[in-house]
């Protein structure tokens, strides 16, 4: 849930829609690009590794002895699947909408394009859990000396990117490299491994060491972040720092894990908790919209506004924009009600209550009558007594 909603604020803060003269083209900028002071603030709403952290713990917990692979996909994938085809459904009339609204076409790509980036998260999720049964094998194998292979290969790709001028291309491969690692802890976590607070400070403590680092000496983005026309992001792929600061998330979320659970055991937490996870795919795929549709509702109806369609060059800025993050979750809300049922999936019928009744009290009066054991009255688990011959 804390994951989720960090990636949602940050993306509401870090996204600023800059309107021109017209009022009909947005161009797409980021606090981040003009107020560098902001950088430290996005590490905050950066939570990707611990939601592979957490994916690779929940796939290796949902396994069940005996299970056939494909029956473990469909229950761990079917959720991930169905808020996919409304997503498409409803921004084909929506792109409609927006060019007769006299929105320009390059806007409207931008819109499309900021809707579908958050899906290569699914990608890399969806093959990460398609694996589970042999990244488990993985780490029965090799334990934490795996994690350290990761690790490696991640820098080993850096290092060609950065130092040995290889083709850009192979960046990409720490797409697999650098979000399995977390994935991996995960499974290694439920396992039993990382328990201990000392595990937990060690990961934290190293990691962010390692962090800050390879930001003052080896020369890596501060910001966790992407910043718009930044020669390099350290998600785009990401890099050896993306790494290191998610293992300092994983320590984190380890030491955090005890006290998290004992504040989730009330009844009121649990149920709030419980269902924003049952929406929780739709707040992901859909929060994007919500920021957009909010931009460009208030655009035609209102017209420029402060905080919402001005470039962020002051930090008056976020005073402006914080007002309106209450406007978009309430449109947020809002997508997630009309939308949640295609996550959910088809209720099933409910039967009558009145025939239950009835069924049951005739399941009820036929075990009352039917002496157990092949009728024989006085049988093993008979109540009754057995009449007695007089005399």
């Amino acid at each position: 849930m804390f994951a989720i909603l960090g990636v949602v604020l940050g993306h509401w803060l870090v996204t600023a829609f800059v309107a021109d003269a017209s009022g009909r083209d947005l161009q797409v900028t980021s606090p981040l690009k003009t107020m560098p002071e902001l950088t430290p603030i996005s590490s905050v709403f950066q939570t990707l590794a611990v939601f592979f952290l957490v994916g690779g713990y929940s796939a290796a917990k949902a396994r069940r002895p005996g299970e056939a692979w494909t029956s473990l996909m469909r229950r761990r994938l079917t959720r991930f699947a169905r808020p996919l085809p409304v997503l498409a459904v409803a921004w084909v009339p929506a792109a409609a909408a927006l060019r007769w609204a006299g929105f320009s076409a390059d806007t409207v790509r931008t819109m499309i394009e900021l809707v579908l980036s958050p899906l290569w998260f699914l990608c890399v999720y969806v093959v990460l859990t398609a694996c589970t049964p042999l990244i488990a094998a993985a780490w029965d194998r090799f334990g934490l000396r795996g994690a350290a292979v990761l690790a490696a290969a991640t820098a080993v790709v850096d290092l060609g990117r950065f130092a040995l001028d290889t083709p850009g291309w192979t960046g990409w491969a720490t797409v697999l490299t650098a979000w399995l690692l977390p994935f991996y802890l995960g499974i290694g976590w439920a396992g039993g491994a990382l328990r201990s607070r000392r595990a937990g400070a060690a990961l934290l403590a190293g990691g962010g060491a390692a962090t800050a680092l390879l930001i003052v000496f080896a020369g890596y983005p501060a910001s966790m972040v992407g910043v718009p026309g930044a020669a390099v992001s350290n998600l785009s792929p990401p890099t050896l720092a993306a790494v290191a600061f998610g293992l300092a998330q994983t320590g984190l979320a380890v030491l955090l894990h005890g006290p998290l659970t004992r504040w989730t055991r009330h009844a009121r937490t649990r149920s709030v908790i419980g269902a924003f996870g049952r929406s929780a795919m739709t707040v992901f795929l859909w929060h994007q919209t919500a920021l957009m549709g909010v931009t460009a509702v208030s655009l035609l109806t209102l017209g420029s506004l402060q905080g919402v369609h001005t470039a962020p060059g002051r930090p008056e800025w976020i005073m402006m924009r914080l007002p309106w993050l209450a406007v978009c979750a309430a449109a947020l809300t809002v997508i997630t009600v009309l939308a949640g049922r295609f996550e959910r999936g088809p209720r099933r019928p409910r039967r009558d209550r009145g025939w239950s009744r009835y069924a049951g009290s005739r399941r009820s009066m036929r075990c009352r009558t039917r002496p157990p054991d092949g009728g024989v009255p006085g049988g093993r688990g008979d109540s009754s007594p057995v009449p007695r011959p007089s005399g």
